[in-house]
């Protein structure tokens, strides 16, 4: 066979391949946020970020496969996010470090970290920006977006809040509040078992059987509101009083009372 036929053969059975590979879905959710231009709802998810259409309908922007696993809404279509590359680029490095979008996902930039920092949580606040990176272990905090980074406590964090100046943290042994922006942080005493957090109105935080619990004073008292049908895996505050969480299944629930009624905003395929 000559040469040239043989490599054209190859291409062809590389091409049809990859054409014939099956969507591998969503995959597991690790954050959720709204969009201010348009109001759409994005979840950030381990199959790529996808823009949510209807109850049972979500696109994946750009067609791009690729692990968010930090997740973040600071304008309108614009978003950070960091994480791992998809199996279409085996050669770039394994972390993401920090990324920008200024459309709303089409495209992305590297803001900071490529191949070292694997933030799975990250907060805006204002003009500081504060993450938990877990190739490291520790509390970052940021003053210019994201592109330097001052390394602060070392704590095992889930999700990261700030309200009334302090940084909440949700860790292994429970909610933890810092002053002095991540550097060290105490515990909350009275808090419930949350596994994340949310600045809202109030600090609003969901625990580990899905209950929803309002705090007014900083987190030294709590009252209970609505609950979701289990744990919740993303949660996000829009605004004063809306809420959305999306529960292990990959159901996203919105709730428009602060955390008192939930209904289904989007429900995967194969619920």
């Amino acid at each position: 066979m000559p040469r040239t036929l043989a490599c054209l053969l190859l291409v062809l059975a590389a091409t049809a391949c990859a054409q014939e590979r099956p969507d591998p879905g969503i995959g597991h959710v690790h954050g959720v946020g709204v969009d201010p231009a348009d109001g759409a709802v994005y979840l950030a998810a381990h199959y790529g970020l996808f823009k949510v259409t209807g109850e049972r309908g979500a696109e994946r922007v750009a067609g791009r496969v690729q692990d968010h696993m930090g997740f973040t809404v600071t304008g309108p279509k614009t978003f950070l996010a960091s994480g791992h590359p998809g199996e279409d680029t085996p050669d770039a490095p394994p972390n993401l470090g920090l990324i920008r979008t200024n459309d709303a996902g089409a495209t992305w930039t590297t803001v900071s970290e490529e191949g070292g920092a694997d933030f799975h949580a990250l907060e805006p606040a204002g003009a500081d920006l504060y993450a938990f990176d877990s190739v490291t272990g520790r509390v970052r905090a940021s003053g210019d977006g994201g592109t330097t980074w001052t390394q602060g406590a070392a704590e095992q964090v889930n999700d990261l809040a700030f309200s009334a100046d302090r940084l909440y943290a949700t860790t292994r042994e429970g909610l933890k509040v810092s002053a002095n922006r991540g550097m060290d942080f105490e515990p909350v005493s009275k808090a419930p078992p949350l596994t994340h957090v949310a600045a809202a109105k109030e600090l609003t935080g969901v625990d580990t059987g899905g209950r929803i619990h309002s705090s007014g004073d900083g987190g030294r008292s709590w009252r209970p509101a609505g609950s979701l049908p289990g744990p919740a895996v993303a949660f996000a505050a829009v605004g004063e009083n809306r809420l959305l969480a999306v529960t292990e299944d990959g159901v996203v629930h919105d709730s428009g009372d602060g955390g008192g009624v939930f209904n289904v905003l989007f429900r995967p395929a194969n619920t």
